[in-house]
Formats: structure tokens, sequence, C-alpha cells
């Protein structure tokens, strides 16, 4: 019999495995975001700064990139490899998916961030030190080496969302992957965005400006940026939502949080009128008042977003076909991946993992709470906390119901067959179906869970009673 290779589960009890990744991911997209708007921002300054003679204008550059050097190199340098780790131990399967498609082109995307790194500190530090030409070159490059990466790896994000072209699971190929409408529209929706985030932090910088004529000039340059890009990005974003496979506008309908239509729309009223003020008068423009824009646009405007992007993907985690629970979920012909639904439905879980214990391979009445555990480990804790608190507590769902059968029934009829087109197709067997049931109606209520248990092992026992008769007569013949 073949095994599913799935690897053991990384669960996090207190917040669960996804809203760690969430939190590293919101962080790292305002720093990383920031840094490449600022870096055409820089470019594009450095070339008016030489051409009108303007030595303020590299002053304000020098000064907006060492505090960069912190706020998205420092930061981005730390929450970067932070999402390879939580999204490795996380979701291990998806990122392998990912790293067969596309490792050259992330190897391509670490050669412009070399570049990248390499050209902030040029820009910085070498201001005035050499001459004008060649300091603007050096900007320019650093500015198109900056956006190069994000290119690369938004054309990596689309293809988690959906592959870019159809044919690509029949022929393979990683461009058919990696180029397709929903990576141009997020391309230019971010592209927007970030410009936002530029202007936004940028004020931080610039409410430090001491004289008034120049911090008019700088106050009302990042203002209307900031209006322009926030407009711009919010008409993309229709785009966006236009170019998303039918699952996630199945989830954008009935499964994202009642918050997050309302926090966007806050967030963007907000920013646009933070603009507007900042761009009728550069008093306006203080230290804490972009500080407080900058934490309300992470808190609730990427916070949200990035929640709402990795739910719309569900049920699939990467390409659409590994599911969010690891399992290969569909053929891939053009890759030589086989689906696993068959051998699982064929075996079930318990018999096809190689790293369930092996006295949890066979449910009974003793172990039948555990066994459950063992299979929302690995079948839920993706995408549901097995607690209290965390995201979508499993033990939330179901209707409020506590009653075993009906909770096995649900799993059995829904999971086990696919019907539920956002939640991946969970094959269980029947004893796997009542053993997580078991363990999902434990969360709620364990009188429930005991007494089903309970029950379970009476007929256990009544039916040895039963079949004992039998064995003794046929010894005695």
């Amino acid at each position: 019999m073949d095994w599913v290779g799935l690897y053991p589960t990384w669960y996090e009890p207190g917040v669960g495995s996804g809203w760690v990744v969430g939190i590293m991911a919101t962080i790292h997209v305002l720093a990383s975001h920031t840094s490449v708007g600022a870096a055409i921002l820089f470019a594009y300054l450095a070339v008016l700064a030489y051409r009108r003679n303007q030595p303020q204008l590299l002053d304000y550059i020098r000064k907006y990139g060492m505090f960069l050097l912190v706020f998205s190199y420092v930061i981005g340098s730390i929450t970067g490899p932070g999402i390879w780790f939580t999204t490795t131990v996380a979701s291990p399967r998806g990122i392998s998916a990912l790293i067969h498609s596309f490792v050259w082109k992330w190897a391509t995307e670490w050669v412009f961030f070399v570049i990248e790194v390499v050209g902030v500190y040029l820009v910085i530090y070498l201001v005035g030190r050499v001459d004008q030409r060649t300091h603007m070159r050096i900007a320019v490059i650093f500015g198109m080496a900056s956006y190069t990466t994000m290119l690369i790896i938004l054309g990596i994000l689309s293809f988690m969302m959906v592959p870019g072209k159809e044919v690509w699971f029949t022929e393979g190929g990683y461009l058919n992957g990696f180029y397709g409408s929903n990576t141009f529209a997020q391309l230019a929706m971010r592209t927007a965005f970030m410009f936002t985030m530029t202007a936004v932090v940028g004020g931080i910088v610039a409410a430090r400006i001491t004289d008034p004529a120049f911090k008019r000039e700088i106050s009302r340059k990042l203002a209307w940026l900031g209006i322009v890009s926030s407009i711009t990005g919010a008409a993309l974003f229709q785009w966006y939502i236009r170019t998303l496979p039918e699952t996630a506008h199945l989830v954008m309908d009935n499964r994202l949080p009642s918050y997050f239509q309302p926090a966007i729309i806050t967030v963007l009223l907000g920013t646009l009128a933070y603009f507007v003020m900042t761009l009728i008068s550069s008093r306006t423009l203080v230290v804490w008042g972009a500080s407080v824009a900058t934490v309300s646009i992470l808190l609730f405007g990427l916070w949200p977003e990035e929640v709402a992007r990795e739910s719309i993907r569900k049920p699939w985690v990467a390409g659409q076909y590994i599911y969010s629970n690891q399992v290969v979920g569909r053929d891939v012909p053009g890759m030589n991946i086989k689906s696993e639904i068959p051998l699982l439905e064929t075996h079930g879980f318990l018999k096809t993992q190689v790293f369930v214990p092996n006295e949890l391979r066979v449910v009974t009445p003793d172990n039948m709470l555990k066994v459950g555990e063992s299979l929302a480990l690995t079948t839920c804790s993706n995408c549901h906390s097995l607690s209290d608190t965390g995201m979508r507590p499993l033990h939330r769902y179901f209707g409020g119901t506590t009653n075993v059968t009906e909770v096995e029934n649900y799993l059995r009829g829904a999971l086990s067959t696919g019907a539920t087109l956002y939640m991946p197709m969970i094959p269980l067997k029947p004893e796997e179906a009542e053993a997580l049931a078991v363990f999902i109606v434990n969360m709620k209520q364990p009188q429930a869970a005991i007494a089903h248990i309970q029950h379970k092992a009476a007929l256990a026992q009544a039916d040895q009673a039963a079949a004992l008769p039998a064995t003794l007569t046929q010894e005695v013949r």
C-alpha cells in the first residue's frame, strides 16, 4: 500500500499556525512594499534634484533612506526569513509545490534583492560623494531592481491563488503557471498601494523637516502621491476581483469576516482624509500623525487584506491542486502529479500516514478521542483552531450541535464527498469520521463525547459477549 506523504503537523494552540504566518506576512508586506515604492520615489527625486539643482531633495532621500534601513530592510530581513520558516512548517507541501515550480524564479528574485540591498546603501551614502550622473544612475537602478523583486514574487503569489493559464495543469511549464490575468491585476493593484504606503511612511521623515517651504513642497508631493495611488488602487482592486476563480468569489460572499469590508473602506477614507489634510496644510504633517496613519494601515488595511487573501484561496493553498491540509487534491499531468484522494478513499487517513502512531491506526473506544485529535490536527488545524482562541475555532461550526452522530453525518456527507466548495475534500472512513466527530464535540461539551464513547464501549462489550458462546461451541466441536 502506498503512503500519503504528509509531514507532521505544526500546531500553535494559542492563535493557530495560520495567524502566525499572517502576522509575519502583514508586517513584511508593510516593510517590503514601502521599500519598493520608496526606491522608485528616490529615483524620481534624485533625477529632480539634479535637474533642478535642489540639494534639499537629496538630503530628504538620505534621511528617508536611513529610516528605511531599519523600518524596511532590518524588519523586512527578519520577517522575510520568518515567513519562510513559518510557512515551511505550517504548509510544507505548499512551499514544496512553489519551489518545484519556480525555484529559478525565486533565485532570480534573490539576485535582484541583493542589488536592491546594495543599492539602498549606495544611494544613501554616496550623496555628494560621486558625480551627479553616477548617483542618478545608481538611484534608477536601485528603483528598477526593487520593483523587479515585487514583480517576481507577485507571479508566485498569484500562482498560489490560481495558475496563470489553465493549460499549466496539462502541459506544465513555469511560464504557463506564472503569467496570467490575476498576476497583472495583482501587480497593478499592489503597485498603487505600495505608493500609498511610501507616502504615509515618508511623512514620518518629512514631518521633521525644519525649512517651512521645503516641508510644504515634500508634503504636497507625498500627499498627491498618496491620493492618486489610493484612488487608483481602489479602482484596480475591482479588476483584481474579476480575475479570481469561482471558489474565491464563493468565499468572499459567504465566509469573509464581517469586519473586512468596513475596515477596508474606513482605512481608505481615513487615508485619503489624511493626505488631503496634509495637502492643504503642511503644518498638519507631524510625526505622531504619520505614525498613527502607518499603524492604522497595518492593522485596519493590511491585516484584513492578508486574512482575506489567505481565506479566498480556500480550499487550496497552492496552484489549485494542494489542499490547505496538504493533501494533493487533483491530478496535474503536466507536472506528473497524481491526486491522493483515491488512495484516501480506499484506505483512509489513519492507515496511509507515515507519522500516525501505530496504536492510533485502528479506532477503538479506548483511543477514539486521541484518534479524533490526530485527525483534527491533520485535516483541520491548518485553517481552524482546536482551542477557544485563534482563527476559526473548529467547535464553533456545525450549527452549535453537540450530538456526535449529527457532526459525523456532516463530516461524511459534506466533507468526505467534497460537496462544500470552499473546504477540502476529506474522504474519511466511517470510523474516522466518528472519531473526529467525538473530538469536535468534546471541545464544546465533553460530557456528550464521553457518553458517546461509553455507549460505543458498551456495544463493543455486548458484541464480544454475544460472540463468546459461538466461539466456545466451535472450540468444543
